[in-house]
């Protein structure tokens, strides 16, 4: 039980562990998150700080490769000296302690001589010439035998220089010598007296001394002055690596700034143009190919400029003629009305071919007016006059006078007008008479093309408060792939082959687009052909006020369904579950609309 409990403990700190260290996880990717986004926004967006960065890194690789050859080859020359220096060395010593113990031998006279003072006078006259480049040592060798009168010496006690330990002489190397008797090389480590180590060459040779027994003699080369070679040649490396390293980095960076700054100005120049200020040009000097970019841009900017102008000017001549037009055909206009009234009154008095005519009469006469007030609006527009007069609204009570006025047309039609998203308000800063304007073309234009199906108009508002939208579903004939990008072009028809046959005049939606973009709003389209259309009509809240999305998806939900399950079915007549979020624009085979705003 005790066993069980300390276990599930256990369990429970390991996993407490765990999940208290996931928030901190996250909160350390938040904030790292702001910091690293702001770095790889600049190196996309700055191609000097790329090139500069890259130059940098490579010339950083570069001289790291080269270092690391260049200390290899010094290392190797230097140890390839040593080697050959404390060679000669090490030789020369063991001649010398060869004709030590020969001399030793003759002028004994056949009394033996103490090896051990022998020994140590040898190892201190080799010792004394190698003060800082080298030490001896020497030690008993397991061939050795007991001295005259002594009963155990197999082992004798070490000599050497005062500065190094016997510890420095490794176990591999005493028995290669024990077995061989030539010299013999290694690379080992000195051992002082003090605990310090110190790398260095070992060179060691089986003699024997002036008794004939074997021992073992040492020369160690320490590389203190080599590491100090080697030390010197690193730095120097390194320092000048880091000088050319910055040195090509700042090459790199003017080289660039010269290629980087026209670009730039050009840039800046390129932006101007597009807001309007043709008269920018770019500053050129001398000849080569960035001046010559400079001139071509200059250039296209002055041949720009020019055909602006042109455009411009026809563009105002153009508003200019049809607000003329428009005005001075008021006139003569309203005279035609009122005789047309006339004849229309006493039609009953004239034959039916007569009577025929004087109805067709009056039912142009009311296009022809609806046109004219059209273009009247189209040239107020153009002409930036165009005034917005925005209250708070209730989008409801523009909704419901459209369905009202729009019902007539949906009976003849064969059409159910339906309203969703009516239980709530859905008040906005607008302008209502544009507004009932927008929505009533929406509405008509589905009615005209829904084929007696049920047209569905559905409000709501964003959950954030800063939109609103209306949006007009239709289940009829729907858009072509493309339609939805024309039909808010002025007089655009789905195909150009039929005639207008019903009261649009082919502005309406062109107007709706105006209207809405004067309230800084959007409307677009959405349909397929057989699948009826969508038209959303997405407001800010309150007039100025930035419109970021809308709170009616723009492809209905039905679509989107029948999509997902892969059948292209069409809707049958009296449907009426549409889901909407279009925007405003109107398909046009027929023409049509109403109020004199077809599509």
């Amino acid at each position: 039980m005790p066993d069980r409990l300390w276990r599930h403990g256990s369990r429970l700190l390991t996993e407490g562990a765990a999940t208290g260290a996931q928030p901190a996880i996250r909160i350390f990717g938040r904030w790292a998150r702001g910091p690293l986004l702001s770095v790889m926004r600049l190196w996309r967006r700055n191609i000097q700080l790329r090139v500069v960065v890259s130059t940098l890194l490579l010339s950083l690789a570069v001289v790291l490769v080269l270092g690391i050859v260049v200390i290899g080859q010094v290392r190797n020359g230097l140890l390839e000296a040593k080697r050959q220096t404390a060679q000669s060395q090490a030789e020369g010593g063991f001649a010398v302690a060869l004709d030590l113990a020969t001399d030793a031998a003759d002028s004994a006279n056949g009394q033996p001589v103490d090896s051990r003072n022998w020994l140590n006078s040898m190892v201190l006259q080799l010792a004394s010439g190698g003060q800082g480049v080298y030490s001896v040592l020497a030690l008993s060798s397991d061939q050795s035998k007991p001295f005259p009168g002594e009963s155990d010496l197999t082992r004798w006690a070490p000599r050497g220089s005062q500065d190094v330990q016997p510890s420095s002489i490794t176990a591999e190397m005493r028995e290669a010598l024990d077995r061989d008797p030539a010299t013999h090389r290694q690379y080992g480590t000195i051992v002082r007296p003090d605990g310090e180590t110190e790398k260095a060459l070992v060179i060691g040779k089986r003699l024997t001394d002036n008794q004939g027994n074997p021992y073992q003699l040492y020369y160690l080369f320490p590389f203190a002055q080599e590491e100090k070679s080697l030390s010197l040649v690193t730095g120097t490396i390194a320092t000048a690596g880091v000088f050319v390293v910055v040195l090509l980095g700042a090459i790199a960076w003017l080289v660039v700034r010269q290629v980087v700054t026209p670009v730039r100005m050009a840039a800046r120049i390129a932006e101007r143009l597009a807001a309007g200020r043709l008269q920018e040009r770019m500053k050129v000097s001398g000849e080569d190919d960035i001046a010559r970019l400079g001139e071509s841009f200059n250039k296209m900017a002055r041949n720009l400029q020019g055909k602006i102008q042109q455009l411009e000017e026809l563009s105002r001549m153009q508003r200019r003629f049809v607000s003329d037009v428009s005005h001075e055909l008021r006139t003569p206009l309203t005279t035609v009305r009122m005789a047309a009234d006339v004849i229309h009154e006493a039609r009953t008095e004239f034959d039916p071919a007569t009577a025929r005519s004087a109805e067709l009469l009056l039912s142009q006469l009311d296009r022809f007016e609806s046109l004219l007030a059209d273009l009247l609006e189209i040239s107020r527009f153009d002409a930036g006059a165009a005034q917005l007069e925005a209250e708070q609204t209730d989008l409801r009570d523009v909704v419901k006078r459209v369905v009202e006025g729009a019902e007539p047309l949906a009976e003849r039609k064969g059409s159910r007008l339906l309203v969703r998203g009516a239980a709530r308000p859905v008040v906005a800063e607008v302008d209502p008479r544009r507004i009932e304007r927008v929505v009533r073309n929406l509405v008509v234009n589905a009615i005209e093309h829904g084929e007696g199906r049920d047209v569905v108009v559905r409000l709501a508002a964003g959950r954030d408060g800063r939109a609103v939208a209306i949006a007009v579903r239709d289940y009829g004939i729907g858009l072509r792939p493309g339609d939805a990008e024309q039909v808010f072009n002025r007089f655009w028809r789905a195909d150009p082959a039929r005639a207008r046959t019903t009261g649009g005049t082919g502005l309406g939606l062109s107007i709706a687009v105006e209207d809405t973009h004067l309230h800084g709003g959007r409307l677009e389209a959405w349909g397929e052909p057989g699948g009826g259309a969508q038209f959303r009509l997405t407001l800010p809240r309150a007039t100025g006020d930035p419109l970021r999305g809308s709170p009616l998806p723009l492809e209905p939900r039905d679509a989107r369904a029948r999509r997902a399950a892969g059948a292209a079915v069409r809707v049958p007549r009296q449907a009426g579950t549409a889901v909407l979020d279009g925007a405003a624009d109107v398909r046009d085979a027929t023409g049509g609309g109403d109020d004199g705003h077809g599509r």
